[in-house]
């Protein structure tokens, strides 16, 4: 391998048919989704939560205009009967080794730990089960393979939150590929209006001494990702 890649050049024609593959995601109505069966559904929103959607190092206005589109979804999902709701929230260790990669964040106890408003006025909120998690997993250390695991009739999984190409990511794959290696028979499904990742430009990157992190890419090229895995990529769920 090349010590440096000229992927200005090389990727332009990848850049270009990932805006096409983008735009061209259709909306599902969330009704056939359901399909007359809602307790085969659940619905799992990750990181939803103040310390990345209203205040904080790591919190975005980007990343926080999905907290309403999210709620919105399990409103609707609620109202077609689906009860099988899950979040997973960063409630970190003040010790946690992932602050060696990220600023201190959403330490457990605190407002940024917090769910969002948006989610926490739902009339059902307090029937959703919570999972408070210290890494970007939401399986690792979480309650959550347990919670699925006496819910074996739930066979469509709906992923939703922040970041797209961090813990959403870690969340949609390890349900795919948990399938994949046990032989279930699960469909999951990622609405791409209803999760998002920040965005650091490279002049601020450089200013600041950190890495930059291109929104728009990373958010695009993660959802392919998930795509070439099985995941069902989606533009809504109507």
């Amino acid at each position: 391998m090349p010590a440096r890649m000229n992927l200005a050049d090389h990727a332009r024609a990848f850049l270009t048919y990932l805006d096409e593959w983008f735009g061209a995601l259709q909306d599902v109505p969330l009704a056939d989704v359901v399909a007359g069966e809602p307790e085969r559904v659940a619905v799992l929103s990750i990181d939803v939560i103040n310390g990345f959607c209203k205040s904080g190092p790591l919190a975005s206005e980007r990343v926080g205009r999905i907290a309403r589109p999210v709620a919105d979804l399990l409103r609707h999902a609620y109202a077609l009967g689906v009860r099988n709701f899950a979040l997973t929230q960063d409630a970190h260790d003040p010790q946690t080794p992932e602050f060696e990669a990220y600023p201190p964040h959403c330490i457990a106890g605190s407002a940024e730990s917090d769910t969002v408003e948006e989610l926490k006025a739902l009339p059902f909120f307090g029937d959703i089960a919570v999972f408070p998690k210290n890494s970007i997993s939401s399986m690792i250390g979480t309650g959550l393979g347990d919670w699925i695991g006496a819910r074996p009739q739930i066979d469509r999984f709906i992923v939703v939150g922040d970041c797209t190409d961090l813990c959403t990511y870690q969340g949609a794959m390890h349900l795919r590929l948990e399938a994949n290696a046990h032989g279930i028979q699960r469909r999951v499904i990622v609405p791409a209006n209803a999760v998002d990742t920040f965005d650091t430009p490279v002049s601020t990157a450089r200013e600041l001494r950190i890495k930059a992190h291109d929104g728009d890419l990373h958010h695009v090229l993660f959802l392919h990702h998930m795509a070439m895995n099985g995941i069902e990529v989606v533009r809504a769920l109507v």
